[in-house]
């Protein structure tokens, strides 16, 4: 790993830990995407303790997402990313992350469909994702970057190169900037949870991280914004400030318990998250994220990514039968995560 500030990354436990819980919590929330609160007590009754069946993609009781599969794609692209060149290692996850997608996983967003597509025949590129932006229209903010942005945290970027990484990392698949503030926000509150402060304090500092990066000037200088990107430069520039008054109002808003919708826009997954983040135990978190449906896949793998760095524990009965649902180069669906994850994550 390269890049990396003197300061000691959280341990390897803690990190592996997070690691686990954002997959439990997705294969949890598998079960009810896409279905209402009513449906969703209706089949499964008033708690939703357990895996089920049911995914409206065949996931299996137990099986993560396309969330816990591109954190784990990313990963895999980390370690294969030898070079200390910054862009040969962004490449190295674009190659990951198609590689997943070759495979023809049961469940991709629309727009990292298209950011992985759009360049595969130059895979040298890193602008997929402001290509894809500007074909749809720059009004895409999906949650597709912030699902798997927590794998810059857990391999190991610290300090200003986890939130310059973060900020690259989301914007190659999702480069609006409301995308691109809230991953920025998140890995930082990642960080300083690890570090034992409180959500509410661990937020302010994901907040002051964000509004002290130069997002922008962190994608010209990886290639993400470039030449054949001026259309999501420009409008990248021309929102900026405004994207990041909504990301610090959704933080605001979700620490104090206001719930927008679980919907797969991107600041409404962040401030959900952060609702459900601030139970008391593993399940208080997740099982909410759950039982609300919607894209409850999404949000409940960002709440386990949450509340891992705050060091809550899936529970024991969750752990064995945790898979990932979907085999590509470097992963088997067959694979038990508690036995597989842990190779994933760096040594300090």
């Amino acid at each position: 790993m390269t890049d990396l500030p003197a300061r000691a990354p959280a341990a390897p436990d803690r990190r592996t830990r997070t690691l686990l819980s954002l997959c439990a919590a997705d294969a949890l929330g598998a079960a009810t995407e896409f279905k209402s609160p009513d449906s969703i007590r209706a089949q499964y009754g008033e708690r939703l303790r357990t895996y089920q069946p049911g995914s409206v993609f065949g996931f299996a009781p137990g099986e993560a997402t396309d969330d816990s599969q591109m954190t784990v794609a990313t990963l895999l692209g980390y370690r294969q990313a030898t070079a200390a060149d910054p862009e040969a290692r962004h490449r190295a996850v674009l190659a990951a992350l198609r590689d997943w997608l070759a495979a023809a996983p049961p469940d991709v967003g629309n727009l990292t469909r298209l950011a992985l597509r759009v360049t595969a025949n130059d895979p040298r590129r890193l602008d997929g994702g402001a290509l894809a932006w500007q074909q749809g229209g720059l009004d895409g903010a999906g949650n597709g970057g912030l699902m798997r942005v927590a794998a810059v945290w857990i391999a190991g970027f610290r300090g200003e190169s986890l939130a310059a990484e973060a900020a690259v990392v989301t914007a190659l698949t999702h480069a609006d900037p409301r995308c691109v503030h809230a991953s920025v926000f998140l890995t930082g509150c990642l960080e300083a949870l690890a570090d034992g402060q409180a959500l509410p304090d661990a937020a302010a500092a994901g907040l002051r991280v964000m509004e002290s990066l130069d997002a922008r000037a962190a994608l010209v200088g990886a290639g993400v914004l470039g030449l054949e990107t001026q259309a999501a430069h420009r409008a990248f520039r021309e929102r900026d400030r405004e994207a990041r008054a909504q990301v610090r109002a959704r933080v605001r808003q979700g620490l104090a318990g206001h719930l927008s919708s679980q919907s797969g826009f991107v600041l409404d997954t962040l401030e959900a998250a952060l609702v459900h983040a601030r139970g008391a135990d593993w399940l208080a978190c997740v099982e909410p994220a759950a039982l609300m449906g919607d894209d409850s896949d999404t949000v409940a793998c960002v709440v386990g990514a949450l509340i891992g760095a705050r060091g809550l524990d899936v529970p024991a009965a969750l752990r064995p039968d945790l898979r990932l649902g979907h085999s590509w180069p470097g992963w088997e669906r067959s694979w038990a995560c508690v036995e597989h994850l842990p190779a994933l994550v760096p040594a300090p």
